[in-house]
């Protein structure tokens, strides 16, 4: 695709065609005006020519039939016209009709000359005057006239001489001459004008467009920044190529779509957020209200039953244990989603802090069991924060441990694949809910926006701050095909180099 010309080379073009059309047209105009000008001139020059021919040669108005003065007077015609080719001298009679004229027969095809101008001629009108061409050309022609002499007991005019002054052959002549001197000027001076136009054009425009040039950068620049990932370099300052305005136009209309989305984003964030904190509401509500009503039970009575009194302090203590979880998660995810990289790293072995996870939860008497299955890759060292991947490995195995029945043991396993190291945890329990295997199956985030329980609050806290460390690291939480039932939820992350 030709890219689109500039603003300032627009307005150049569009200013160097009007100059160019303007030039044609003052060119044509004093083409005319020329043209007029000159005929004027000729006919001021000429103007006493029909009256010196009749004043000094007489027998041209002789109306002798004898044929020694026709032959005198066509001689008189005949040296006329050869001394000047461009004149055509005819005899009119009173009436206007043409008498005689000098040249080939046939050529009058005008037998009657309009006196009306001829008249106005004689009584010296404003020049220049243009009568009838009696060679039959439409285009009327200036002359030279003059009335015959009044003999004595002439009640008419006698007649007239009437002289074209501007024939058809000489303008064929001028246009032999003239013409292609004329065009090959007109083009020269178009053509040099043309340029000197386009250059002062593009200088001058580009001076007063300037600014446009400097604003349509300014926008593409931000409109870039905004749209640029984080850690990427910054534009350069160069020039917009195309068209200024249409770049400006276009930087707004991306503008407008970034805020408008900016404003759609926040406004989903807040919903968001105001059904976040009525989930997580809900979900210290109702262990707080159990524990609040084991203790209310155990302050009630008196002298209780000691076997009553310590199943009601466990189910309280159960209770608080919850709702600190709860808490703790809630804090961790906050910390974790509030930072963009890993704060404390440190070079460690991981296969050393899958083996205490799975020692960790095998020292407790709780069902299921938690075993660690596979083959021994080796030593797996890791460059990361050791204290999250451990919290994010903990919180694997508690989410299958509270959700796999007793009977079905949770299996965890450590394979290398490839530069990254996948920490496999399997369990025998329901499955991830619906919407929760979807998005970790696609890579979204697990807390935007927080996925609720169809009992009410939040669900997968564990899940989610698994998956944030897993991000932070350069890794990834997703699950994998469970053809036996239950979750297998594979913590891939990138081996030290």
């Amino acid at each position: 695709m030709r890219p689109a010309r500039s603003f300032t080379t627009r307005l150049s073009l569009a200013l160097a065609l009007l100059l160019l059309a303007y030039g044609a047209f003052v060119a044509l105009l004093g083409r005319e005006v020329a043209a007029e000008q000159e005929q004027e001139s000729l006919q001021r020059l000429s103007h006493g020519l029909a009256g010196h021919i009749v004043g000094h040669w007489p027998e041209i108005t002789s109306i002798n039939r004898d044929e020694a003065e026709r032959s005198a007077r066509g001689e008189l015609l005949s040296m006329l016209m050869t001394v000047n080719p461009g004149v055509q001298v005819y005899l009119l009679d009173a009436d206007g009709r043409v008498q005689h004229y000098i040249g080939e027969p046939g050529m009058v095809r005008q037998k009657q000359v309009d006196l009306a101008p001829v008249l106005a001629f004689l009584a010296g009108a404003a020049l220049p005057l243009r009568g009838t061409d009696p060679m039959g050309y439409a285009a009327p022609r200036i002359f030279s006239a003059a009335m015959f002499p009044v003999r004595p007991g002439d009640t008419r005019p006698p007649g007239y001489l009437y002289v074209v002054l501007d024939s058809k052959a000489r303008d064929a002549v001028a246009a032999q001459v003239g013409a292609g001197r004329l065009w090959r000027g007109a083009a020269l001076a178009a053509g040099i004008g043309l340029l000197v136009t386009l250059g002062l054009g593009l200088f001058t425009f580009r001076r007063l467009s300037l600014p446009l040039h400097q604003l349509a950068q300014r926008l593409r620049n931000y409109s870039q920044r905004g749209a640029m990932p984080e850690g990427a370099a910054a534009p350069s300052a160069a020039r917009p190529a195309g068209d200024e305005v249409q770049a400006i136009g276009a930087a707004f209309d991306d503008l407008k779509q970034r805020i408008e989305s900016n404003a759609e984003r926040e406004q989903r964030q807040v919903a968001d957020h105001r059904e976040m904190m009525a989930s997580v509401a809900h979900d210290l509500r109702t262990p707080l209200t159990a524990l609040h009503g084991h203790l209310e039970a155990l302050a009630g009575e008196a002298a209780p039953d000691p076997t009553r009194r310590a199943a009601m302090l466990q189910a309280a203590l159960a209770q608080s244990r919850k709702v600190g979880r709860l808490s703790q998660q809630l804090f961790e995810l906050a910390a974790l989603q509030s930072t963009q990289q890993v704060l404390h790293r440190e070079r460690f072995s991981l296969d050393e802090v899958v083996t205490d996870a799975v020692q960790k939860f095998g020292f407790s008497d709780a069902l299921p069991a938690v075993t660690l299955h596979g083959v021994p890759p080796g030593r797996l060292e890791l460059d990361g924060d050791l204290q999250l991947i451990e919290r994010a490995l903990t919180n694997l195995i508690d989410n299958a441990v509270r959700h796999a029945p007793g009977s079905s043991p949770v299996r965890v396993s450590l394979r290398r694949e490839g530069t990254q190291a996948e920490i496999v945890v399997e369990d025998g329990g329901p499955g991830l809910p619906g919407e929760l295997h979807q998005r970790l199956d696609q890579g979204l985030s697990l807390r935007d926006p927080p996925i609720k329980r169809s009992s009410g609050g939040i669900g997968g806290l564990g899940l989610a701050i698994a998956q944030r460390v897993a991000v932070l690291h350069g890794g990834s939480l997703r699950p994998l095909p469970a053809p036996l039932g239950g979750t297998r939820l594979c913590l891939a992350l990138p081996l030290a180099a």
